[in-house]
């Protein structure tokens, strides 16, 4: 007999005999029993019920020793969840069918009259094959989240002081369990500190899950952060674990958390607070194992004062600080980083590594990098391409610097054509409103490598206005 009452099942069948028997006699052993007399309800009990094990009887009214509407149904169930588990019955059973069945897609066979102890033993093993499918799925997206980990791992170079300060910090804390808030501008490599906490930490062998919150529309958070059982909403054909049940005994990283609207921090609050996350539509509480990280370049005490983010959650994320300094106060790491890129880049396209000169190094140790690492990236990334493949000179460094406050949005001394001067952004050749705002909006793209939520911030107003503003414009 079965200890505890698990699974549910439906039970498909013609006959109101059989339903009563197979309920009164499944009762004892099962979570939750649906019995319906007509396959067309099948779908929806799909949608609604989302059964473990589905009992079906092969032969309804039509042809009723063919077995063929049976089979018509399993392909119809196997089409709307391939992770179903049906389990068929029929009075006139024999091998032929019986292969037929496990070939289409069935994953038993019982006959009428039934053995108790069999059926229940078969119902059993259901429910376990069930179990272990989803489980299956779960795992292959925790592996796929493993390795975009490992895709996007990348060292922290830096031999500053302060960079000493941050990769001091980091020591002490990978290996505890507190959480950890990551500060910094954009393009100071925040994500790369969170990744270092993670191969530091007792769990780096478990996923590591990077959520960009400035990414996900506010309608999606649930569904996309929490999963969603089957039928909770419209097109939720299947169950789906959200990530960060993904990132159950693993590290979960939020970016870009300044970005929550009140209402989803609310919503991340109480897991947080409950360490467990029921999906959409369902009523289940799964337990949650995870390491927190956050990151932001928002100021979040300020955000705690204007009421723009709730006092309880900023207490809840910082446990520690880490806050990652911007490039222009890393010295020499500047000229360091410089040369990593050179190589990456050069091993990347194929060319020689090219010499560094001395005033190409000088020239970007003066540059104020408002892109931060990102934009040294991209520099040296261009400087690459398109230099001639034996070194490095201030003419291959094009760079693109902001100007003081008062002076406009962006401009630049830049070599070989930038913002200011000839495409007369910080001069008076350009007046033409319009032009100044797409010319600002480029540069805040490029700056920000595409991200539209940077881009935004830069450019002072919301992703939503951004949205509009590059659609109306063509962008």
């Amino acid at each position: 007999m079965f200890m505890d009452k698990q699974g549910k099942i439906l039970v498909v069948d013609d006959n109101e005999d059989v339903l009563f028997a197979l309920n009164l006699l499944l009762e004892p052993y099962m979570e939750k029993i649906k019995v319906a007399k007509d396959p067309q309800r099948i779908e929806q009990f799909l949608k609604d019920f989302n059964p473990d094990v589905i009992l079906l009887d092969m032969n309804f009214r039509q042809n009723t020793m063919s077995g063929q509407e049976g089979f018509h149904w399993l392909e119809k169930i196997l089409a709307a969840d391939p992770q179903s588990v049906v389990i068929f019955m029929t009075a006139y059973s024999d091998t032929e069918k019986a292969v037929k069945a496990i070939k289409a897609g069935a994953t038993d066979f019982i006959a009428k009259p039934w053995e108790k102890e069999k059926l229940l033993a078969t119902v059993l093993s259901g429910i376990k094959l069930r179990k272990s499918r989803l489980e299956a799925d779960s795992l292959r997206e925790k592996v796929a989240a493993m390795q975009d980990y490992a895709a996007g791992a990348t060292d922290m170079i830096g031999e500053s002081a302060a960079m000493d300060e941050v990769f001091d910090t980091v020591g002490k804390v990978a290996g505890t369990d507190a959480n950890v808030l990551v500060l910094g501008e954009n393009g100071t490599g925040k994500d790369l500190i969170a990744r270092m906490l993670h191969q530091s930490s007792p769990r780096c062998r478990r996923g590591f899950v990077h959520i960009d919150l400035g990414s996900i529309p506010e309608q999606l958070f649930e569904s996309e952060l929490f999963g969603y059982e089957k039928g909770a909403f419209t097109d939720a054909k299947g169950s789906k674990a959200g990530r960060i049940e993904l990132a159950d005994g693993g590290t979960l990283f939020l970016d870009e958390i300044g970005n929550l609207t009140l209402p989803m921090q609310a919503k991340l609050l109480a897991v947080l607070q409950n360490r467990c996350i029921s999906r959409l539509g369902g009523t289940r509480k799964i337990p949650l194992d995870i390491r927190l990280i956050c990151a932001t370049n928002a100021n979040l005490a300020r955000m705690v004062e204007q009421g723009e983010f709730r006092q309880d959650l900023y207490y809840r994320i910082n446990t520690i600080e880490i806050n990652v300094p911007p490039l222009r106060e890393r010295g020499n790491d500047i000229t360091l980083l410089a040369k990593h890129f050179l190589k990456e880049y050069s091993h990347k396209y194929r060319k020689k590594v090219p010499l560094l000169t001395r005033e190409a190094a000088n020239k970007l140790q003066k540059y104020p990098w408002p892109g931060n690492v990102r934009e040294l990236q991209h520099v040296m990334e261009r400087a690459v391409i398109m230099g001639n493949g034996f070194s490095i000179h201030p003419s291959d460094i094009i760079l693109k610097a902001p100007v003081q406050k008062g002076a406009g949005a962006f401009a630049g001394g830049s070599t070989g054509g930038g913002w200011a001067g000839g495409s007369g952004w910080a001069g008076e050749s350009v007046m033409n409103l319009e032009q100044l705002e797409q010319q600002a909006i480029e540069r805040a793209m490029e700056v920000s490598n595409g991200n539209i939520s940077e881009a935004a911030r830069l450019l002072g107003i919301t992703r939503f206005a951004l949205y509009r503003r590059l659609e109306k414009l063509g962008m």
